[in-house]
């Protein structure tokens, strides 16, 4: 599959305006729903409906046909703000660091729509800065949005998908997941555990027909035909804090995610309506992955850091540690009777070429008599 800003043409729609877009395409292998097929209407929850990505994957679900609940924090005042004026749109007000609070979307989903299908959660907040300036509280605010928040998401559907014996979690992660970036130390590892998480969470709930799949968007940027005039900040879920002096000058490496969000402002590579068409099709698709990379920024930075980690693998591979007593002397008793049978098949292979040597002899002593028998004639 190619990435997200440039995409293989796969099938093509047609917008409001009547204008002809090409449509992205899941691999085949996942099974893909097909463009005009029929399909049964899935009911979503998806956290973090407010952000970037969630307000787009809302619009997509709700442009298929699907219900959805979304659910936000920021920016709306009231559930009925979120509505986003369409009959199977249900806005939620939510803090996922409150279990309580998930548990409660929960029910109010199920009381509207009788059931639930696949679970989004694109909910996330970051701290921009050095790893030393970062207090505790920061620290905590992101461990308790990025993973508590993911984990309580789990913990209060997973009873229900069971249940069910069908259900599917789409859980946002990040390339932030995959590789260390300077400037989000407690960011990236937030995502590290939420990739951990899911990725143990997948083989436990197989048996129960429940799918997960972790999502890894690279630069995002807003493409809304209302990103202009909606008041959500570009980098809205990031808060970049004021570097200390030993972190201050301008090329210090813990400033290179602020550089970088500088640099980019609202020109990100990869589109967030184009990512949303894609998560749909997660949503639908039969066999979905255990990662889905969106954008050429992802793949290329998350390609690099694996080929980095296998070519340290093949650096160090020649070394060996000192192994514990027991197994020293399991080894040489392994070795003594290996020895031991090397010295018995060497003999046996001695024994097998003298008698070899001593027929050749004897065949050799026939021959000379027959031919003296001969000239004997």
């Amino acid at each position: 599959m190619e990435s997200t800003d440039s995409p293989a043409v796969a099938a093509s729609v047609t917008d409001s305006d009547g204008s002809i877009r090409p449509r992205l395409q899941l691999p085949a292998s996942c099974d893909p729903p097909l463009s005009g097929a029929p399909r049964k209407p899935q009911v979503w929850i998806v956290f973090g409906g407010t952000g970037h990505m969630g307000r787009s994957l809302v619009k997509c679900a709700l442009s298929h046909g699907d219900y959805v609940t979304t659910v936000g924090r920021v920016y709306e005042s009231t559930p009925e703000s979120m509505v986003q004026t369409h009959e199977n749109c249900l806005g939620a007000l939510c803090d996922v660091r409150s279990k309580e609070s998930v548990a409660r979307v929960i029910e109010k989903t199920l009381d509207r729509f009788g059931r639930i299908d696949c679970i989004a959660n694109s909910s996330g907040y970051g701290v921009i800065g050095a790893c030393e300036d970062q207090d505790e509280y920061e620290v905590r605010n992101q461990f308790e949005t990025n993973f508590m928040g993911t984990l309580h998401i789990i913990q209060c559907t997973l009873p229900y998908f069971r249940q069910q014996a069908a259900g599917r979690y789409i859980i946002f992660s990040s390339t932030s997941g995959a590789l260390g970036v300077p400037g989000l130390g407690p960011y990236c590892a937030t995502k590290y555990a939420v990739e951990g998480l899911v990725e143990a969470l997948l083989y436990e709930v197989d048996s129960f027909n429940v799918k997960a799949t972790l999502v890894e968007p690279g630069l995002v940027r807003r493409d809304e035909p209302d990103s202009t005039t909606n008041p959500l900040p570009t980098w809205g879920h990031f808060l970049i804090k004021p570097a200390s002096e030993a972190y201050s000058h301008a090329t210090s490496p813990a400033l290179h995610a602020k550089r970088m969000v500088q640099w980019l402002g609202d020109r990100q590579p990869t589109s967030a309506v184009k990512c949303a068409e894609l998560v749909w099709q997660l949503g639908h698709c039969s066999y979905p992955p255990l990662r889905l990379l969106l954008g050429s920024y992802a793949i290329e930075s998350i390609r690099d850091r694996l080929r980095s980690v296998t070519e340290e693998l093949e650096d160090w591979k020649h070394l060996n540690f000192p192994v514990a007593p027991e197994e020293a002397e399991a080894e040489n008793r392994d070795k003594e009777g290996k020895d031991k049978d090397d010295r018995d098949d060497k003999d046996e292979r001695d024994d097998n070429e003298r008698d070899e040597d001593r027929d050749e002899e004897m065949m050799d002593s026939i021959s000379l008599s027959q031919t003296e028998l001969k000239a004997e004639d």
